[in-house]
């Protein structure tokens, strides 16, 4: 077997289940669920063998899997390439093995659907293009993936489309994202533009050999930076993210934790060359980055929507990401891209549970008590909330823990935003947690009586995962325990190695910060453990019991209102940017258009008519008027051609 043969098998098996499910799910019904699940799963197991194949602890040079020349028009040469490599073989092994059981548990989470089999014939075009995205070798082909997860993304959120709210949803995350896809082509033009090429080692190599590239960098980045705020939900493009809980909650699953928002950290990770030559660009990034982080874990404070809470959650630990991507430290926010996928999709297919079992009920307030009757969503629930809050040994305490040390390196007041930000996760994720499954019952008694733990093939995604959120932290160990363990850090080390190269020899400096030694290791990760405890104390203080159940939206007031509304984005947006131009163009189409284009076209239609009318009175029928026109003709033509000799 060879990676060359493999890698096209493992991204067209998604595409088969799609065509499949697409064109004969009607007939297949119920077995396409199955199919699905097949393709994503064989996906995985060829990505594994890929993975061995490659001997990514030994290779320091990708392998390009090149399937014909693609597009050829002047100086742009494309070719239908696939770069396998230490970082695409990391993102397909994690599309592929948390999407394949994402695919599992839909199974049983939409076995009543009416769209069964229009369901996963999305959830593998899906992944088919997520896959495409990643292992591209060049840029057009990434960003055929880029949009093809957007165009998904509007698919599946807006898959109930009867309904309002998920068809505004859907429109609401296409258009944002569009809004950063411009930015992503303007990066792609200047790219090429001044390297000619598109292919990620040809660019990397242009850095330091084309100076004039080199003065573009900053442009170049911060182009390519607002497409990855815009897919990865920073602010201020970060607005569809939560309204994407409009679509079925393993469809949260797979956009929150495996595939769409981590397309930005991908980017970064993949043109790194360019980021790191970039670090003003950079310092954006960390800036932009630890503000979302924050703000989004003061909004999840007072969601009372199961789902919501998650979502706002997702963009809170996206800026963790994308502030270790800005500092340069993208092993650690890699890392934490992995541990996120793991102890994300958990909670999610978790909340999915309960609300499966509950009647697609949603709001915390009418939960409780759920654990004595859920024990096993309980149980794989809280393991999730434990890594999330960053509670030692779980992953995510050594994935968020990795980032709050780069962070401190690269500046106090990140790391100070950081740390509040770890503290409000450990308490909203807990308030979440007692208000679900703790306390006294506020289920109906309707639906209580039919109150039952998930079927297995929800409940065995949900174990598998919850293994993974506990263990994977353990890929990345701080030095002063059992002396480390750095397998990402080595893992990770050819695919970073050349554009730091490249930056130090651009920047003059070293992007990653003063390193920390071990006594500062110590009092970081002593703090860190603290603050978690802390959130996780103080809501288990209020909410365990379940008698300090929230309130209504609109009974708060304050700087608590304007936290349950979000900020008031969604409303400055609206008064401000979508209602001005919905009006300009309704302007634009009763005055504009009506009173001056369509004038302009039907007077030019009346011309004609008069003119018609003139040359008709010429047209007699009769030979001798054709006989003379034609002489008066020729006379004219020979006087100007005598006229012009003179």
């Amino acid at each position: 077997m060879e990676i060359s043969n493999l890698v096209p098998a493992l991204v067209a098996l998604p595409l088969i289940g799609f065509l499949i499910s697409g064109l004969f799910g009607k007939w297949l019904k119920g077995f396409t669920g199955v199919l699905s699940t097949v393709v994503v799963f064989l996906s995985f197991s060829l990505a594994l063998v890929c993975f061995f194949l490659f001997h990514p602890m030994e290779r320091s040079v990708p392998e390009i899997v090149t399937l014909f020349p693609w597009i050829k028009a002047g100086g742009l040469n494309v070719s239908l390439a696939y770069q396998v490599d230490q970082l695409s073989l990391y993102m397909i092994l994690i599309i592929t093995g948390i999407g394949s059981l994402i695919h599992l548990y839909s199974i049983g989470y939409m076995k009543e659907d009416p769209g069964f089999a229009r369901y996963f014939a999305y959830l593998n075009l899906f992944i088919f293009a997520m896959l495409n995205l990643v292992l591209a070798e060049n840029l057009i082909l990434l960003f055929l993936g880029w949009e093809g997860v957007g165009l998904c993304s509007y698919l599946l959120i807006g898959f109930d489309y009867h309904k309002d709210s998920a068809a505004n949803a859907g429109m609401k995350a296409f258009i944002t994202n569009r809004i950063g896809d411009l930015g992503m082509l303007l990066g792609i033009a200047l790219v090429f533009w001044y390297t000619g090429s598109l292919s990620f080692t040809e660019i990397t190599e242009a850095i330091p050999e084309v100076p004039s590239f080199r003065y573009i960098l900053p442009i170049a980045a911060a182009c390519f930076f607002i497409g990855a705020v815009g897919k990865s939900a920073q602010i201020p493009l970060h607005v569809w993210l939560p309204d994407a809980m409009a679509g079925p909650t393993p469809v949260s699953a797979l956009i929150h934790a495996a595939t769409m928002v981590t397309a930005g950290i991908f980017l970064i990770a993949r043109l790194n060359p360019i980021f790191l030559s970039a670090p003003q660009v950079g310092h954006w990034i960390v800036i932009i980055g630890s503000v979302t982080a924050f703000l989004a874990a003061t909004v999840g404070l007072f969601q009372n929507d199961i789902k919501k809470v998650l979502a706002y959650s997702t963009v809170s630990q996206l800026g963790y990401m994308f502030v270790a991507m800005g500092a340069g430290a993208y092993v650690a926010g890699l890392f934490h891209l992995m541990t996120h996928a793991f102890f994300k999709a958990l909670l999610f297919l978790g909340s999915g549970s309960v609300i499966h079992a509950l009647h697609h009920e949603q709001d915390l307030r009418n939960m409780g008590g759920l654990k004595k009757q859920m024990k096993i969503t309980w149980i794989t629930f809280l393991v999730g909330s434990l890594a999330i809050s960053g509670i030692p040994p779980f992953s995510g305490f050594f994935s968020k823990d990795l980032i709050l040390e780069k962070s401190y390196a690269y500046g106090t007041l990140f790391y100070g935003l950081g740390i509040v930000t770890a503290l409000l996760t450990a308490f909203y994720m807990f308030r979440m947690t007692y208000l679900a499954f703790y306390g006294e019952s506020r289920v109906s008694s309707h639906k209580a009586s039919h109150l039952h733990e998930s079927p297995l093939v929800m409940t065995i995604p949900l174990v598998i995962l919850s293994v993974g959120a506990a263990i994977t932290g353990f890929l990345e160990i701080p030095h002063f325990l059992f002396g480390g363990v750095d397998l990402l850090t080595r893992y990770f080390a050819p695919i970073f190695l050349r554009g730091t190269e490249i930056s130090q020899m651009i920047v003059k400096q070293s992007l990653d910060g003063h390193e920390t030694n071990t006594s500062i290791e110590l009092i970081l990760v002593a703090v860190s453990v603290a603050v978690a405890v802390s959130g996780i104390f103080i809501a288990r203080t209020i909410f365990l019991t379940g008698k300090n159940v929230p309130v209504e939206e609109e009974s708060l007031s304050g700087f608590k209102r304007v936290l349950s509304k979000k900020y008031f984005v969604d409303e400055f947006y609206r008064d401000f940017i979508v209602d001005p131009i919905l009006l300009l163009g309704k302007f634009f189409a009763n005055y504009v258009e009506r009173n001056f284009l369509d004038l302009m076209l039907r007077g030019t239609g009346r011309v004609a008519v008069a003119i018609s009318l003139v040359l008709r009175r010429v047209q007699t029928g009769i030979v001798v008027d054709y006989a003379i026109l034609i002489v008066f003709g020729t006379v004219v033509i020979l006087s100007f051609f005598l006229l012009r000799g003179l």
